[in-house]
């Protein structure tokens, strides 16, 4: 590659020169010219004076500085390096912050830095390493192409990057973009949303193919061949809109995890259960023979306390007919009676309470 541009690196004490090489390549991103739609013939933007009328040679082309008042003041390069510019030459890193405080609004065109002759090998190398071990970008100014900008320079594998950064005021308020009222949302949509993000996995090579690129060039290649264009069937977007936020999130979650290959034993619990016969159905069995066993201990202890009271009357009545004569005996016999009738009782009941617990 060839540097579009050098200049020097000023560390401190330290000055470290540098070649900047363009890091993106605009040449491979999809464009189109302008075309007559008549004729097919190439429509061209022809530099034209607006006082003469005729087209301008591109030698005779120069610069130009409009004033408030609409006045055009001509600049030449001799007017533009006159410029008191120390940055024209050189990039004084002015701090060293944290990546996360750039605003990435500010980010612009990225530049690999390279070292500009064998001396600046060991500074560049100090400093790339500092800076990844600190943690740290740098923050300057650079001169290029005719004007000054900040720049930010970043470690990045064994390169240095400088990344030119908009000026603050370059950077358009939010006034007008933002909902005119608050919007509240719940905490279980916030963690339904994280659930989310967690099932997304990494970026792979297929996310990252240009296939806008790729279908242009096959639709190019069938109109030269007079045929109709080939082109591989894609998932169907979601038609409509969800209006259960809760209800798209989850269905989301699910979706991913299919697309990855992995099983929600929840989730499919949780449809089976919708349906009629699954665990729901189940479930209310349940209910419904835990109901029983409750009803039939509730009969059993409510029939052992009436014999028990009965039992209690009996007894009392025996204690009283003993100092009657002849009434012993009678009393006795009550008492047998009544002491048999509440084992029997008592026996019953367990019974009972036994088939309530095994019909469970």
């Amino acid at each position: 590659m060839r540097p579009t541009a050098k200049f020097s690196l000023s560390f401190g004490l330290v000055t470290i020169p540098v070649a900047a090489y363009n890091a993106t390549d605009t040449a491979a991103s999809v464009s189109f010219v302008r075309i007559h739609t008549a004729d097919g013939g190439r429509v061209r933007n022809q530099p034209v004076c607006s006082l003469e009328g005729t087209e301008v040679a591109a030698e005779e082309i120069g610069r130009g500085y409009r004033t408030e008042d609409d006045t055009l003041v001509p600049l030449t390069d001799d007017d533009l390096d006159a410029l008191p510019l120390p940055t024209a030459k050189v990039m004084t890193i002015l701090a060293f912050v944290a990546g996360g405080d750039i605003d990435p609004l500010q980010m612009g065109k990225g530049y690999y830095l390279g070292v500009d002759g064998p001396a600046a090998a060991k500074p560049y190398a100090l400093l790339r390493d500092a800076m990844e071990r600190h943690q740290r970008v740098g923050l300057g100014k650079i001169a290029m192409h005719g004007r000054e900008t900040l720049a930010m320079i970043r470690p990045v594998g064994d390169l240095l990057v400088m990344q030119v950064l908009l000026w603050p005021h370059q950077i358009r308020p939010m006034a007008g973009v933002l909902p005119e009222r608050e919007v509240k949302v719940a905490a279980k949509e916030v963690r339904a949303a994280e659930t989310l993000m967690d099932s997304f996995g990494g970026l792979s090579e297929e996310d990252v193919h240009d296939h806008y690129r790729e279908a242009l060039e096959e639709i190019v290649a069938a109109k030269l061949a007079d045929r109709e264009p080939e082109f591989t069937a894609g998932a169907e977007p979601p038609a409509g809109q969800v209006m259960d936020l809760m209800t798209a999130l989850q269905d989301s979650v699910r979706a991913a995890k299919r697309a990855r290959g992995e099983t929600d034993e929840a989730g499919e619990a949780g449809e089976a259960a919708g349906a009629g016969g699954g665990p729901r159905s189940s479930g209310r069995t349940a209910t419904k023979t835990a109901a029983r066993k409750t009803g039939a201990t509730r009969t059993a202890t409510t029939t052992a306390k009436k014999k028990t009271a009965a039992a209690s009357t009996a007894r009392s009545g025996t204690a009283k007919g003993g100092s009657a004569k002849g009434g012993t005996a009678a009393g006795k016999k009550a008492a047998a009676a009544t002491g048999s009738g509440a084992k029997k009782t008592a026996g019953t009941a367990r019974k009972t309470a036994a088939r309530g617990r095994k019909a469970g």
